[in-house]
C-alpha cells in the first residue's frame, strides 16, 4: 500500500486516547489534472491528489480510488461522507442507515469505527470530541454556516450524546482560507458583528471601502467560546489553504478545484 502523506495532520486529543481524528491534503490520491497532487518541493513532478470530493467534476474512478486509499489506510474504520450544503444541519450517525448519504454540513456519533467526515476547501473543518472518547463530531464552517451557528449546533448535540458540557468539549481546527486571503464584503462582516460586537475584532478593513479581510479561525474561536466551550480546550487552527497550493485544494485560489478531509472517530478500546 502507498504510504501515507506526511502532509496530513493527526489531531491529538490530550487525555482523551480512544479518540482518533486526521485532516487529510491534497498529496496521496490518484486524481489528475485540476485534481493533482502539487509538488511539495521546486522541481518534483505533482504526485496523484487526494480528492475525496464527488461533485467537484473529477473522474468518478479517481475519487472512488481516493476513498479506497484513506478506508484502507484507516483499517477497519468506516467513513460516512455528506452532502453538504453551508447549512447548519447535524446528522446523527447512530441513526446512519449504512448506505445514503445525510444531508447535513455536521455529523456526531457515539459509534467506535465509525468516522465523522467534512470535506472542504477553503472552508473551516472543525473536529469534537467529548470527555472519555464518549462522541466525536464533525463539522463543515464557512462564513454562511459559521454565521448560522452550525458549530453551537454540532456542540449541543455532541453534548446531548455524551451526556456532558461544552465546557468538557475538545476541539481541532483544521486547515481553511486565512486571514491575508480571505476578504468579504459588508454583508458578511455584519452578518457576525451583528449577533455579537466581539466579532469585529476579527475583520480588518482594506483599501477598497466596503471590504474585508476575516480571520474565519478567530471568528470560530468566538462562537465555540459562546456556545460554551474553553478557550483552551480549542486547538489547531492558522493553517491556511489559499497560501499553500503544494498541500491543499483551495476553492477561493482555483475555482475548480478538489475537496480535503477532515475526520474524527472513536476507535474500539484505549491504546
Amino acid at each position: 500500500m502507498t504510504p501515507r502523506p506526511d502532509s496530513w495532520i493527526d489531531t491529538p486529543w490530550p487525555d482523551n486516547p480512544r479518540v482518533r481524528g486526521v485532516f487529510t491534503s491534497r498529496q496521496g490520491g490518484t486524481s489528475t489534472g485540476l485534481y493533482a497532487g502539487a509538488a511539495l518541493c521546486t522541481g518534483a513532478s505533482a504526485a496523484g491528489g487526494m480528492n475525496l470530493g464527488s461533485h467537484v467534476g473529477d473522474a468518478p474512478q479517481a475519487v472512488v480510488s481516493n476513498r479506497a486509499r484513506l478506508a484502507a489506510w484507516l483499517g477497519e474504520v468506516r467513513v460516512v461522507y455528506l452532502d453538504q450544503s453551508h447549512g447548519t444541519e447535524v446528522a446523527d450517525l447512530d441513526r446512519w442507515d449504512g448506505a445514503s448519504t445525510p444531508q447535513a454540513d455536521a455529523a456526531v456519533t457515539t459509534t467506535p469505527g465509525l468516522a465523522a467526515c467534512v470535506l472542504v476547501a477553503d472552508c473551516l473543518p472543525v473536529l469534537f470530541a467529548a470527555p472519555g472518547g464518549l462522541a466525536v463530531g464533525a463539522a463543515h464552517a464557512g462564513w454562511r454556516g459559521l454565521a448560522g451557528g452550525v458549530l453551537a449546533h454540532t456542540l449541543q448535540a455532541l453534548c446531548r450524546k455524551a451526556g456532558c458540557k461544552p465546557a468538557e468539549v475538545q476541539a481541532w481546527l483544521g486547515p481553511a482560507i486565512g486571514p491575508r486571503a480571505f476578504e468579504v464584503g459588508d454583508e458578511v462582516r455584519s452578518a457576525f458583528v451583528h449577533h455579537a460586537s466581539e466579532a469585529a475584532g476579527a475583520f480588518e478593513a482594506t483599501a477598497q471601502p466596503g471590504k474585508w479581510r476575516a480571520d474565519l479561525f478567530q471568528l470560530a474561536r468566538l462562537h465555540l467560546q459562546a456556545a460554551g466551550m474553553q478557550w483552551s480546550r480549542v486547538q489547531g487552527g492558522g493553517v491556511c489553504t489559499v497560501s499553500n497550493p503544494a498541500r491543499y485544494f483551495a476553492y477561493r485560489r482555483d475555482r475548480v478545484t478538489g475537496r480535503q478531509a477532515g475526520l474524527v472517530w472513536i476507535t474500539a478500546r484505549s491504546t
